[in-house]
């Protein structure tokens, strides 16, 4: 008989895993039917008689080895270390010097010169989890949150203990939507504290957590076509990117539109406040005085109240919405609001 080629051995060690897996419990009996076909056809293929056949690993299954194989990938793909750098005393001095002037660059608003003071400063120490995490509140209060991310990230895993990193970084992914994601930074936030955590770690969670809530809430709402969510998201998809279509509102706020039917009656408040959408949109208004002059301030809001309270009805909110500002208006008002100044509490 001829010699197998190491591809025959492997076909046939393929043969020999597909069938052990129905029965050491990975695969149900209802599958064993399938897996015979195609040991005969793996069999068939390469010229192989699995029948009668020792194992073609010797001693040891295609599993384990492949396990090895992962291991051993998993190793030689590890970035290779770095040499470490030895960081003078001088240079340390120099950075928490950077890092007071990026603090006081924070203080002042100056958020694009607090960001280059401290990468300066890392610069100098790139393994300082301080300066990271502070880079990064800059970055969140200039609303690049994806930057903020990426600093409070290489932070942590710096120094995992440093607990206003997990805070930064909560409050990073909270902005960019990822509730869920920021619920378990605060979370590792509050563990590394101690003591069930600071006032501040448990808000900014608690919020998280609500949030995550609420958009299941809104998911429900939509699977059950409540109103008030947007139900057709191909209309004015690119004007409004990220708003939900806010015409469907029309019927609770006492009209379906300028002059429609129903117009100048009193908003159905009770389906107001259990909307999840005008929840977060008031709760954020509340939280946020500068937006809440801004929306005063906007002359197609006033004429809305005017008409409204002159008993003329609610406009359009579909065209309504068409107005950037206002469309910007409303995104901040449903946007994150996660606890805390970012550029609060810098070290």
């Amino acid at each position: 008989m001829a010699a197998q080629t190491s591809k025959q051995r492997l076909a046939l060690a393929i043969c020999e895993f597909l069938a052990t897996s129905t029965t050491d419990g990975t695969l149900t009996p209802d599958d064993k039917d399938s897996i015979d076909v195609a040991i005969n056809c793996i069999a068939e293929s390469f010229k192989v008689d699995y029948t009668n056949q020792p194992p073609a690993a010797g001693s040891q299954t295609l599993l384990q080895i492949y396990s090895v194989y992962e291991n051993l990938k998993a190793t030689s793909e590890k970035p290779a270390a770095a040499p470490s750098k030895s960081v003078s005393d001088e240079d340390k001095k120099q950075a928490e010097a950077l890092k007071s002037k990026g603090n006081a660059a924070m203080a002042q608003k100056d958020y694009p010169a607090a960001i280059d003071l401290y990468t300066q400063a890392l610069a100098l120490n790139p393994s300082n989890a301080v300066f990271l995490s502070n880079r990064a509140a800059a970055h969140s209060a200039a609303k690049d949150h994806a930057s903020a991310k990426t600093d409070a990230e290489a932070a942590v895993a710096l120094d995992p203990s440093y607990t206003k990193a997990w805070s930064r970084l909560g409050l990073a992914r909270f902005a960019l939507g990822d509730a869920k994601g920021a619920m378990d930074a605060y979370a590792q936030g509050i563990e590394h504290e101690g003591n069930g955590g600071s006032d501040a770690m448990k808000k900014g969670y608690e919020t998280a957590k609500r949030r995550v809530e609420d958009m299941a809430t809104e998911d429900d709402a939509i699977s059950r076509g409540a109103p008030g969510l947007n139900l057709n998201p191909g209309a004015n998809a690119s004007a409004n990117a990220g708003m939900p279509d806010l015409s469907g509102l029309a019927s609770m706020l006492g009209g379906g539109g300028g002059g429609g039917p129903g117009a100048g009656g009193m908003p159905d408040l009770g389906s107001i406040m259990n909307n999840p959408m005008f929840a977060s949109m008031a709760q954020n208004l509340m939280s946020n005085p500068d937006l809440m002059n801004n929306l005063m301030s906007n002359p197609r809001l006033r004429e809305m109240a005017d008409r409204f309270s002159s008993g003329g009805g609610m406009p359009d909110l579909s065209s309504l919405m068409s107005d950037p500002n206002i469309a910007d208006m409303a995104r901040n008002m449903m946007g994150p609001g996660g606890p805390g100044a970012p550029g609060s509490n810098n070290q």
